[in-house]
């Protein structure tokens, strides 16, 4: 039975005649008319950002619809499925980039700890009309790309950093419901059962097999996922299950059978059953929602 897929895009779909690097940009009009296919359903192996500066729309990622509009300025990791629909007038830039190309210059967690590339809060920043550091940063690292000049790809990373930076401090967090003395390597803990769950989800879904994983007891793992996330780490898997169950039945002309081998359940009538548990509707009706 041949697996549904959707399209993962690399930088290499994205070619700018000239050598490959690992980032692009461009300005959002040249972007779809030169490449349509990203107004469907994709996903990508890279980070994006979206910054708009006219215009309006919607800009649905992993099936969450977000209003698109002068200001906003969007943030995906590799994985993730999206699509839009523009307004005719929509103007800004898309910025790609490979996750070695940042750390190659800023190692560490600072990438994974910026709160727009947590899955726990939505991908969007909208600024207001006065905030326009983020317009300036976005039209220096235009120059940048379309003026020849030595060391261009270490200039464009320092401003791409500084970009991150600033959009950290204006993104809205809600406060932490950790302790206050809660150590680093719990957050780091966390972060790993995450990136272990996005690997193995399609074969695994106990809490027993992650804690064994990360050679803790699912207690301790509960523990830490409630006091970080506000849920338990069943919900946790759960969610990361139902979202690409979704993605495979709005996105794909897969049969039901299909998704569920896919997502590694033993047989169609179990997944159908998981799936209107958990969401309260049978694939098939969520397949023909609006």
């Amino acid at each position: 039975m041949k697996p549904p897929v959707l399209p993962i895009l690399t930088l290499e779909s994205f070619p700018q005649g000239r050598a490959r690097r690992p980032w692009y940009l461009e300005q959002l009009a040249r972007h779809v008319a030169n490449f349509p296919g990203v107004s469907q359903p994709h996903a990508h192996s890279f980070y994006l950002l979206l910054y708009v500066t006219q215009g309006h729309g919607t800009h649905t990622i992993d099936l969450v619809s977000y209003d698109l509009q002068p200001g906003s300025l969007f943030f995906m990791t590799p994985g993730q499925v999206h699509h839009w629909q523009l307004s005719e007038d929509a103007q800004g830039y898309v910025v790609l980039f490979e996750t070695d190309f940042y750390l190659s210059r800023y190692p560490g967690n600072r990438l994974f700890e910026y709160p727009f590339f947590n899955h726990a809060y939505p991908p969007v920043l909208y600024l207001l009309a006065g905030e326009t550091e983020i317009q300036l940063l976005m039209e220096r690292m235009w120059m940048e790309h379309t003026t020849p000049a030595p060391q261009q790809d270490e200039v464009f990373r320092s401003y791409l950093h500084i970009c991150l930076e600033l959009a950290a401090r204006r993104f809205p967090v809600a406060a932490s419901t950790a302790e206050p003395d809660e150590p680093r390597h719990a957050q780091q803990l966390l972060r790993e059962f995450g990136a272990c769950i996005n690997q193995q989800f399609r074969g695994h879904r106990e809490v027993q097999y992650y804690a064994d994983q990360l050679h803790v007891s699912p207690n301790h793992l509960n523990a830490l996922c409630r006091r970080q996330l506000g849920k338990t780490a069943s919900s946790f898997i759960q969610e990361r299950v139902l979202m690409e169950a979704r993605r495979l039945l709005r996105h794909t002309d897969a049969t039901v059978a299909q998704v569920a081998d896919a997502l590694g359940f033993e047989d169609a009538s179990y997944f159908s059953r998981y799936f209107r548990k958990h969401t309260g509707l049978t694939a098939e009706a969520f397949r023909t929602t609006t």
